[in-house]
């Protein structure tokens, strides 16, 4: 499975360990992000199923200098749930990055392995409850034996968070990949390719489709490794919407949730209604295509995907007892900064809409604090003189506008549920 590219692509990280990263940040903030949220993973996943003293056991395929696996690792820790996370790469620079990030931390439930994702069938690591591959599968020689490598160290019933490239919002890369590869060959050493990457920057006529793209910067605030990994890499393949789907339908799996939820639904861009009576007779992955196409600005795909074998439970959003929580914000926090007017203004790459919001939202998403369940919020609005049915109907269209943003969660249960006698 390893070709001259192959081993081109190794002498790059070991050059130029990816993302550059300081461990000494590590003391000032913790990196957060998608997909391997510990919350996403609860609710996209498990579906709010799994409960949260069940032990997580999770691998960060291709971790590289290690902000998945950290993030994970940390939020763990910070819930005080057991569970242990697994870093593989085959970068030993990348390693020596993300060994003294966790160090920073005193992270005991984060693991280091140096090996490829291909040697999982024969690696013995065990199987993974949750499985993160970012940044990877687009560099494989084979993107589907590595899926199906993956596939084969997960646990019945677990699920897999993957990022891979898109073409349309990388428009422009390809195109100075192409002229950096005439006058930088990849034959060459990593730094003269980064000294002639950075003088052909300068001097890139404004006609240059990279120019005119400004949410890729990785060239221009990444560092050398930034740089390397946007212009220079040796193989570097990008996947449709379908393209990616017929991809995970080739290993057995199927998506549960494209990041964000919103972005891939074209109702959210064609506001026409006869445009929407069109749109309403395709399926899901035909909807996000669509998606894809008319916004023409996504750079990657972010997915949770499970076995197609293995379809999850619906979400318990009229479940009394569930517990909702926002992926990253207090809920007080939250509705203070909710704007007048009952629409939620979001934006993507440039892009912007409104999302419509219910006449509570404020007043449940006060309520929202990671203990309370929707019968406690319930129960408090109806002292306030809000009828119970108002709530469930104003929850639903909150549901509608803040879990497509994949802000509005569902919590792990803190105990399995009771078994039927």
């Amino acid at each position: 499975m390893t070709d001259a590219t192959d081993r081109l692509l190794a002498t790059q990280y070991e050059a130029y360990p990816y993302p550059a990263r300081d461990p000494r940040e590590e003391a000032k903030r913790l990196i957060i992000g998608s997909p391997s949220h510990l919350r996403e993973i609860d609710h996209w996943i498990f579906r709010a199923a799994r409960p949260a003293s069940r032990p997580l056991h999770a691998l960060f395929a291709g971790g590289g200098t290690g902000d998945g696996s950290i993030m994970l690792a940390q939020q763990l820790t910070d819930a005080g749930r057991p569970g242990s996370v697994t870093w593989l790469d085959r970068s030993g620079a990348a390693r020596k990055v993300a060994e003294a990030r966790a160090a920073v931390r005193k992270l005991g439930n984060l693991r280091f392995v140096e090996g490829s994702l291909l040697d999982l069938p024969t690696a013995g690591l065990g199987l993974f409850d949750y499985i993160d591959c970012c940044g990877v599968l687009h560099h494989l020689p084979d993107p589907l034996a590595g899926l199906r490598a993956l596939a084969s160290a997960l646990a019945p019933g677990g699920g897999m968070g993957l990022m891979v490239y898109a073409p349309h919002g990388r428009t422009g890369v390809y195109m100075l990949q192409d002229a950096l590869r005439r006058l930088a060959p990849p034959e060459e050493t990593p730094a003269a390719r980064v000294d002639i990457a950075r003088r052909v920057w300068r001097h890139v006529p404004e006609t240059a489709w990279l120019r005119k793209n400004p949410w890729l910067t990785d060239h221009l605030s990444g560092g050398d490794a930034g740089l390397y990994d946007l212009l220079l890499n040796p193989r570097d393949v990008a996947f449709t919407v379908p393209q990616l789907a017929a991809l995970l339908a080739e290993a057995g799996l199927e998506v549960a949730c494209w990041v964000e939820p919103v972005r891939y639904d074209p109702d959210t861009w064609l506001p026409d209604p006869k445009l929407r009576a069109r749109t309403a007779g395709m399926s899901p992955p035909e909807r996000a295509a669509l998606a894809e196409a008319l916004t023409g600005n996504m750079g990657i795909h972010i997915v949770y995907c499970r076995r197609i074998a293995e379809p999850g439970a619906p979400l318990p959003w009229e479940d009394p007892a569930a517990v909702p929580v926002l992926r990253s914000m207090e809920g007080p926090q939250v509705a203070a900064s909710l704007p007048p007017g009952g629409a939620l203004p979001v934006s993507f790459d440039g892009l912007q809409t409104h999302l419509p919001l219910p006449r509570l939202a404020g007043a449940i998403l006060q309520r929202i604090d990671g203990q309370r369940c929707f019968g406690d919020i319930a129960d408090a609005l109806a002292a306030n003189g809000v009828a119970r049915e108002q709530f469930w109907r104003d929850l639903g269209q909150l549901r509608r506008s803040m879990e497509a943003l994949n802000r509005l969660l569902i919590a792990a249960p803190a105990t399995p549920p009771p078994t039927a006698p």
